[in-house]
């Protein structure tokens, strides 16, 4: 698969999702206290994901 999403607890225990494509790292979340707190921000970016939009601050 090209793309996916990962869990993984950091040094202070949190849990951060982690967006990969092609092995690389496109985004990382913030950290989470639970488990099914990391799971739940990864059902809103699929949910909301396609919809939004792009804003370019440049």
């Amino acid at each position: 698969m090209a793309h996916k999403f990962e869990i993984h607890k950091d040094k202070k225990g949190e849990f951060r999702v982690r967006f990969k494509y092609n092995s690389e790292v496109m985004f990382a979340s913030e950290g989470y206290t639970s488990k099914s707190s990391a799971i739940s921000a990864i059902e809103s970016f699929k949910k909301n994901g396609p919809g939004a939009q792009v804003e370019d601050n440049s």
